[in-house]
């Protein structure tokens, strides 16, 4: 399987190699990159009111990278703060099953808390919604586990909870549907 990591707007390199560290070490025998383009943020996926983006319409934008980069998977990783209907916000959003998938930054930052700035633990939180965006695209649904990487996030704390990886029931189902993807 390949992945591609696809930087929405402005994001730090140092972020962006880190989730591909992990995705890498999550999804074994598949190859992650980091694409050289840049998906400018659409406009018209600002909600005014909201004063953030709706991830759908981003979501759809990346589905034609998907075509360019020849890539299995493609991860959307923006630092805007992303929203879907009746919730207040979103970490990810994925297509599930699909190609698609993107995660906000934005809210995975201590500093977003109040707390002082910690790269560590903003990795570990960004590497943890990546795979579980990605683990969406391979059809996999939210898990009842609170420690599963699949487990819904409805706070930071539940992010937080959660171990960087799948569970025993989760994982078998990852493997078997990276069996049947091509290899890169």
């Amino acid at each position: 399987m390949r992945i591609a990591i696809l930087r929405v707007g402005s994001v730090d390199i140092d972020i962006m190699e880190s989730i591909q560290r992990e995705l890498c070490a999550r999804f074994p025998g598949a190859t992650c990159e980091i694409l050289e383009n840049t998906m400018p943020l659409p406009q018209d996926a600002y909600g005014e009111s909201r004063y953030q983006y709706y991830s759908t319409t981003i979501l759809a934008r990346i589905q034609d990278y998907v075509e360019k980069s020849q890539a299995d998977r493609v991860l959307g990783v923006t630092e805007v703060d992303l929203y879907v209907p009746r919730l207040n916000f979103v970490f990810g959003e994925a297509q599930c099953p699909g190609r698609t998938a993107i995660i906000s930054l934005f809210r995975l930052k201590p500093e977003f808390y109040g707390k002082p700035s910690d790269w560590n633990l903003f990795a570990e939180r960004s590497a943890k919604e990546a795979v579980h965006e990605i683990g969406h695209t391979l059809g996999l649904g939210h898990c009842h586990n609170s420690e599963c990487i699949m487990f819904f996030s409805n706070s930071i704390l539940d992010t937080d909870r959660k171990k960087p990886a799948f569970c025993e029931s989760c994982y078998p189902p990852v493997l078997k549907r990276l069996k049947g993807l091509p290899r890169s």
